[in-house]
């Protein structure tokens, strides 16, 4: 059966560039962006894990920490490292996973044998800090992530969680909200002093809490 949305996401030790890890000891009390990319020396996955690393600082003001995962060796994984840093301009500051027996990737369904029956997918979990799964996305081999994408997810789970609010289409940071359907006029009122725009009795538009 598919791991869904909030599942709790299946624990695991294993080997990485930063060393050993036991997934749920190592993210502690953290969101992490646990995703997984298809080979080692491959160009797609050199400019994203490249990006990533970039994202340092990003991720690090949201409490979230990046791991990443194929089914090549931490011996590669490290051979690799010097291209990414020399090509991308950067420092990869986050661990990943080498998995050559496939544990991690099979564990979390990252090998999709209608795609590549060894090869995992671009598959993306967002993690809450409490091991539950909150995001789910899988891109084809050939076509990079947009990273941005996931920031913007997270600050909008992040967001919905401490408000009762819900973020509209294309939402982005500070911009206005959606108060949530389940408040009445009333409870509204409390939460939202300064009022909303009604545009329709289930569709009410707040500033930014």
């Amino acid at each position: 059966m598919a791991l869904q949305l909030g599942d709790i996401a299946p624990d695991f030790s294993a080997e990485t560039t930063q060393g050993p890890i036991q997934f749920h000891e190592w993210k502690e009390d953290s969101w992490a962006v646990f995703f997984s990319h298809p080979k080692d020396f491959t160009p797609v996955c050199t400019t994203e894990l490249g990006y990533t690393a970039t994202l340092s600082e990003e991720f690090s003001a949201r409490n979230v920490k990046a791991i990443a995962v194929s089914v090549d060796s931490v011996t590669d994984h490290n051979s690799w490292i010097g291209d990414i840093e020399e090509t991308q301009s950067t420092t990869v500051n986050f661990p990943i996973i080498g998995d050559p027996e496939r544990k991690v990737a099979s564990l979390y369904e990252m090998i999709h044998p209608q795609a590549d029956d060894t090869l995992t997918v671009r598959s993306v979990f967002i993690i809450d800090p409490n091991n539950k799964i909150r995001l789910t996305l899988t891109y084809p081999a050939s076509t990079g992530r947009n990273f941005d994408e996931i920031l913007r997810v997270i600050d909008s789970m992040q967001l919905t969680d401490a408000n009762k609010v819900a973020t509209p289409v294309n939402w982005k940071q500070g911009e206005d909200v959606i108060i949530s359907p389940s408040l009445s006029s009333e409870e509204a009122a409390e939460l939202f002093p300064n009022g909303w725009d009604e545009v329709r009795p289930y569709l009410r538009i707040t500033k930014h809490p």
